[in-house]
């Protein structure tokens, strides 16, 4: 954000006032100088005599003024930074009572970037009186050469006058010079911190390849189809059409992954067939969320080892393959915006908007309808920042409605049920199994409840498959997924008590 807003202005003025006293003061210095030149080369040697004095000055300040302010402007991101952190934790600091604490710490960078900018005002403060002084001492040269010069008669008054009107008039350019220098450094420091983003280059993208009319082709997709998704939606009970770019067969093949050489999917072999659903279960930290982000290229894996429909990932466009995909993170996102937009944006294009009763049915499978419609302002309820006015449960469902109203091939839910009650759950569950069908659902859940009905269930454990079956056949395996039913058991009698 910094670089966005300060960084940003300060290469504005780098682009503007910069340039344009830049040229003023380059004609400026031009045509006084012919004039000086042609009434006295003498003086207009030494009326010159401080600048190579001056052009060290202005160097070693220059460097100083560079150098401090790409530190101050480092320093103005951490405060913006810390600001949007507490904002957005608010909630959070208010329950542990550190409201002190962080204003406090807010206001000890303050100080610090205070510190900082005074350094930089007083280098900028030193600048233009240096180069005054520069100027004034080529003005006393001038007036006792060039007295000296009027008094043994070898130049008139008329030409002694004009000489120093001349040189008069290189004031503001020399003063100027000093400004322009102050604001190219300042521009170039923070020219230098915005080409860190603009250079950035994406790690996951489309492979360029080389096709046979010697064109470049994004990937080997010639054959998929670019069609843009359908607004079928019409009720939960109805399926969702839509002109596939996927038919929907996931295969891992011998699945390696790790996070900066650690390990974290081991020896992955596992086949999801189009249409069907598969739930993965396991402890905290066995990978789950890693596996799932594999299919939309959110992480890359190893060349082959992830296909759709017998193709490996690679040779889907980016777009084409996230636009058959919903995916609804552990970690729920809205924007401040209406619940309305929130549902829409999944398929928000520049061509066309889903209408109120598309959105109407997505919501109404996510089992979401009946909150919003309770709303004052029903679907054009303002969420906040991070859908910070509804609860857990609520942000959950509506991003489920958001993920459904794209009329996926392949939907993705990362523990996206965490936060509902068991009979909303089994509400949206049995919504889903009916506008899902013929489409393939992969969720991550830890409730027996959510992945029992599931067509496989996969047991991750330590990055490994150790259990893969329907619920009834890993219940008679008596392994980690039996344990865990039975705890659930547990807690349920228990609860009832």
């Amino acid at each position: 954000m910094a670089r966005a807003t300060n960084d940003l202005n300060a290469v504005r003025m780098l682009l503007g006032p910069a340039i344009m006293y830049s040229a003023n003061t380059i004609v400026f210095t031009a045509g006084a100088l012919g004039f000086m030149l042609a009434i006295s080369p003498k003086l207009t040697v030494f009326a010159f005599l401080p600048l190579p004095i001056a052009s060290v000055i202005i160097q070693y300040f220059g460097r100083r003024i560079h150098e401090r302010f790409e530190r101050i402007q480092a320093m103005f991101s951490d405060i913006s930074a810390r600001a949007q952190e507490n904002f957005s934790g608010a909630r959070v600091i208010r329950a542990y009572v550190q409201e002190q604490s962080e204003i406090a710490a807010f206001e000890n960078a303050n100080q610090e970037y205070i510190r900082r900018s005074l350094g930089l005002v007083r280098l900028m403060g030193m600048l233009w009186p240096t180069l005054e002084l520069m100027l004034g001492a080529a003005v006393v040269i001038v007036l006792w050469l060039g007295g000296r010069e009027v008094l043994f008669h070898r130049m008139s008054v008329g030409d002694f006058v004009a000489f120093n009107t001349y040189m008069m008039q290189l004031t503001w350019p020399v003063i100027a010079l000093g400004w322009v220098i102050n604001i190219f450094q300042r521009g170039t420091a923070s020219m230098v911190r915005i080409e860190e983003i603009l250079s950035q280059q994406p790690e996951i993208k489309d492979e360029t390849v080389i096709g046979s009319s010697g064109d470049p082709v994004i990937g080997s997709s010639e054959n998929l189809s670019h069609g843009s998704p359908d607004f079928a939606l019409q009720s939960p009970e109805a399926p969702i059409t839509r002109s596939p770019d996927v038919v929907g067969e996931i295969e891992f093949r011998n699945l390696n992954f790790a996070y900066n050489g650690t390990a974290v999917l081991k020896d992955i072999s596992l086949r999801i067939p189009a249409g069907s659903s598969l739930a993965i279960v396991g402890p905290t930290g066995s990978g789950k969320t890693t596996l799932v982000s594999l299919i939309p290229r959110i992480y890359d894996a190893a060349p082959g080892a992830v296909l759709i429909d017998g193709r490996p990932l690679r040779d889907f466009p980016l777009d084409s393959l996230r636009r058959n995909i919903g995916f609804v993170p552990q970690e729920t996102f809205l924007f401040s915006d209406t619940i309305r937009e929130n549902i829409a944006y999944g398929i928000a294009r520049e061509d066309a908007t889903p209408t109120l009763d598309e959105i109407k049915a997505a919501a109404e499978a996510a089992n979401i309808a009946q909150d919003i419609e309770s709303f004052p302002e029903g679907y054009n309820t303002t969420v906040g920042e991070r859908g910070i006015t509804l609860s857990g449960g609520q942000k959950q469902r509506t991003a489920i409605a958001r993920a459904l109203l794209r009329s996926p091939r392949i939907l993705i839910l990362d523990d996206a049920l965490s936060s509902v009650d068991t009979h909303t759950e089994d509400k949206i569950l049995n919504h889903l199994r009916e506008i899902m069908r013929g489409r393939t659902t992969i969720f991550i859940s830890h409730r027996v409840s959510t992945v029992r009905n599931a067509d496989a269930i996969a047991v991750l454990h330590q990055g490994r498959i150790v259990e893969l079956g329907t619920h009834d056949q890993l219940i008679a395996r008596n392994g980690y997924y039996t344990d865990l039913y039975n705890k659930q058991l547990l807690e349920e009698e228990l609860a009832e008590v």
